[in-house]
């Protein structure tokens, strides 16, 4: 029997899960954890990755049963954008900055004065924020110069496990468009915008090939990858993007549309040509199956109902609880904001709870927290139909968030739409899934677009939109707007003042 190893490198862990090449069934999985990470200055060092995906491969292998060299074939996805900078011997120069980093928005917003919005749009599918990797560069050179003058390989997350792996200095379209320099539309670097940065530096040099959806990135050869007990033949594919593997393991299909709630928000469908918003809210990125992924990412998701947990001071069923029975239209609306946002561009915004009276309830908030973090992917979804992109499929929910009656049911009710999940014991871990079958196709020398067809995993409808929401429906997300577009929320200090400023105050 052939295994196929899929990773997720995410944000705050790593899983694997083990499937059988012949069918897909799941053999085994396996997780470790990954320190923790928060923005505005969010940075993880890659060798905890490494060390997260060694243990979590170890489960997998004892929990399916096999010995680590029946695996035939893997492929990584990891979390996007974060910079990871080489030194010329192959080192990591410093701690990774992760896609929730905000602190090189000066830079980006130079960049952006320098290149110019609508041809930043019109060439890489996106108007890049601060989450972008050309942004992290520009921040490298100018605030740690002796670093940058080290930089001999860019490596994006899923970029660095696969060179650990196998020695290969490589990438994927899905991955690589998600840079703010990699055209998926014309497949090429826009070098220009690197040298902007800096005109002297041999940029051509350090950035990864990019390879197609079922190309073989390499072997098993490395001697950390020896350390695992594979065999040195296993081949390991180009690997992608975590939200463009989770496409490939739900088996979306156009006109579906995909809620993601974990770390962070995610909205976003498969097209078979390019994507172009014009107000730059879609990012047109390129998908893992040689087709396209339109999406919308939220920084703040998950964290924000877990925060609202602990101030109730509840569990996860009773904050659930709390939300369902809530009276829609009299809970305060949340602008969650907390950590800055991504898409709207505000990396310095500040949460804000408004429409409190004298009647709220615990239970109120409770919703509130909810609706704040789904506004926010609605508001998503109308950008990309605005763009053009069909989203009247199916309605999908995946991540942690998931399993949350809450999330699933207030979905329904936004949307008035069914509310679809895959089958958590087959696809609970969808990015993880979408990897084993890139790992699958490499194995079997077939197009991805067929595996994935072949091991599409069952969906079930949990959440159907209650009777009279339709009533409110568009009066609370106009609310939300309101509240949401207000431009205070840019101005509300982060930090304490000084002692000097504070004594004033007084």
């Amino acid at each position: 029997m052939g295994v196929v190893a899929g990773v997720d490198s995410s944000t705050q862990s790593c899983k694997v899960e083990l499937r059988n090449l012949d069918d897909g069934t799941l053999l085994g999985r396996g997780s470790a954890p990954h320190p923790p990470a928060f923005g505005p200055c969010s940075e993880q060092w890659p060798n905890d990755w490494w060390d997260a995906f060694e243990v979590a491969f170890g489960r997998a292998v004892t929990a399916a049963g096999i010995t680590a060299g029946d695996v035939v074939a893997m492929s990584f996805a990891a979390q996007c954008h974060g910079l990871v900078a080489l030194a010329d011997d192959d080192s990591v120069i410093r701690p990774a900055k992760l896609w929730n980093d905000t602190t090189s928005a000066p830079q980006l917003n130079r960049l952006r004065g320098q290149i110019g919005e609508r041809p930043w749009i019109d060439a890489v599918g996106s108007l890049p924020t601060a989450a972008f990797t050309l942004s992290k560069l520009a921040w490298l050179a100018e605030q740690e110069p002796a670093a940058f003058a080290r930089l001999a390989r860019i490596c994006l997350p899923h970029d660095w496990l696969t060179r650990q792996m196998t020695g290969a200095h490589i990438t994927d379209r899905s991955d690589a468009s998600g840079t703010g320099y990699y055209s998926s539309a014309q497949d090429r670097y826009l070098v220009e915008y690197l040298r902007m940065i800096d005109p002297d530096k041999a940029w051509a040099n350090t950035l990864p090939k990019v390879l197609g959806p079922d190309e073989i990135a390499g072997t098993a050869t490395t001697a950390v990858a020896r350390r695992l007990g594979v065999r040195p033949d296993l081949i390991v594919g180009a690997g992608g993007g975590d939200q463009h593997a989770a496409a490939l393991g739900l088996a979306v299909e156009p006109g579906d549309v995909v809620f993601s709630i974990g770390t962070s928000g995610v909205v976003y469908t498969v097209s078979s040509a390019p994507v172009f918003d014009p107000d730059g809210i879609v990012d047109g990125v390129a998908d893992m199956a040689g087709g396209y992924l339109p999406l919308v990412s939220t920084l703040n998701a998950a964290r924000v109902t877990d925060w609202t947990q602990q101030i109730l001071g509840v569990d996860h069923s009773e904050m659930a609880q709390m939300a369902l029975s809530a009276e829609p239209g009299r809970t305060p609306v949340l602008a969650a904001f907390f950590d800055g946002e991504r898409k709207p561009n505000r990396p310095d915004a500040t949460g804000l709870l408004g429409g409190l009276t004298a009647a709220t309830t615990r239970e109120d908030l409770a919703r509130a927290a909810f609706e704040g973090v789904l506004f926010g992917l609605l508001r998503g979804q109308r950008s990309m139909n605005s763009a053009g992109v069909v989203t009247d499929g199916r309605v999908l929910i995946t991540g942690g968030g998931s399993r949350s009656p809450a999330y699933r049911q207030i979905l329904a009710d936004l949307t008035g739409r069914a509310v679809t999940v895959a089958d958590p014991t087959d696809a609970d871990e969808a990015t993880a899934r979408g990897a084993a079958i890139q790992a699958a196709a490499i194995a079997t020398g077939g197009p991805v677009t067929d595996i994935r067809r072949a091991w599409a995993p069952s969906t079930q409808a949990m959440a159907e939109p209650r009777p009279h929401t339709e009533l409110t429906r568009e009066w609370l997300y106009d609310r939300y707007l309101r509240t949401a577009e207000w431009d205070g929320l840019d101005d509300v200090a982060r930090t304490a003042p000084s002692p000097t400023t504070a004594t004033a105050l007084r």
